[in-house]
């Protein structure tokens, strides 16, 4: 190598390397990874996809359908489905095929799934709290905790409700006469528009008693629902024992009401009184129960009026001595 070659590959050299000629490829390194982040930080974030929950499973609505949900600040937050009729009738079909297992399991058992939700739901606390949040919702965390605590409430009385709804009755003969409380069927409920601890409030009391339920999610806000929905897939709860559609109430509970498969129709959601009475109207042909409560404050102490508003009494005659 003749001397005049080595400057011009030390030059190469300086080029090659950092900008203070070391040759080590430092500076080359740096600017790759500021290019790297500089492409990081340019990229676009992951929408979520807010779908239907029926059976266990998330999917689209069959029509197609979706509409905008906007902030309590008129911003667009995502698209939310818009479930039809079939969709209902899809979720009915799910909530009766479930309705066999879940009911037959032991109030035990029901308890500790219902807690399970309540830890899973506590480990999203920060999401469920932006969403609420966005909705409009003040004092979002106490909001949060407060239904996290009210699913922990409900999984109390799994196993004790049967003691308070039954009895041992009296009877003028040699015979043991006992009442017994067993769940409904499949409750189809219009959930309220505080769209996470009302929901909590409709959903616990159904299942934990045994039943499978429908759920219509509040209109206005249904993103919390579709991520408590997340929350129940989650958490070892059976496929098909809570469905949640999100859409009009307007179009779907009337088609609940009417559906001969479903046994119960709780309508605390529903403000419009011709909505309600047309609901009430259309449960009568197959005498569905009917809960349809004044204004609630989901924040006081919900008593067991919504536990045993979907248990139906069985009365058991034996004769005593054999």
């Amino acid at each position: 190598m003749s001397k005049a070659e080595r400057p011009s590959r030390a030059r190469a050299g300086k080029q090659a390397g950092s900008p203070e000629g070391d040759g080590t490829g430092e500076g080359a390194g740096n600017r790759t990874a500021e290019d790297g982040a500089g492409r990081g930080s340019a990229r676009l974030a992951v929408r979520k996809t807010y779908k239907l929950y029926i059976g266990g499973a998330f999917p689209r609505s069959e029509s197609g359908r979706s509409y905008a949900v906007a902030s309590s600040r008129g911003d667009f937050l995502a698209n939310a489905s818009r479930a039809s009729r079939k969709d209902a009738r899809d979720a009915v079909t799910a909530a009766r095929k479930a309705f066999g297992g879940w009911s037959g399991a032991t109030a035990y058992n029901r308890g500790q799934i219902l807690y399970r939700v309540a830890e899973m739901l506590e480990g999203r606390r920060a999401q469920f709290t932006a969403e609420l949040a966005e909705a409009g919702t003040k004092r979002a965390g106490e909001v949060v905790d407060a239904a996290v605590d009210r699913l922990v409430w409900y999984a109390g009385w799994s196993d004790k409700i049967a003691a308070v709804a039954g009895s041992t009755n009296p009877v003028a003969g040699p015979y043991f006469n006992i009442s017994t409380p067993e769940p409904t069927g499949v409750v189809a409920v219009v959930a309220p528009d505080e769209p996470l601890l009302g929901l909590v409030s409709v959903i616990a009391p159904v299942i934990v008693t045994g039943n499978t339920c429908v759920v219509v999610a509040s209109e206005r806000a249904p993103l919390p629902s579709i991520t408590l929905a997340e929350v129940l897939a989650t958490s070892d709860l059976p496929g098909g024992v809570v469905n949640i559609l999100t859409g009009s109430a307007a179009e779907i509970a009337p088609w609940l009401a009417a559906h001969m498969d479903v046994n119960a129709l709780d309508l605390t959601g529903v403000a419009d009184e011709g909505l309600a009475v047309a609901c009430e109207e259309a449960a009568a042909e197959n005498l569905k129960r009917v809960f349809r409560p004044a204004a609630t404050d989901w924040s006081a102490d919900p008593g067991t009026r919504r536990l045993t508003a979907f248990l139906e009494t069985k009365t058991v005659w034996h004769p005593t001595g054999v």
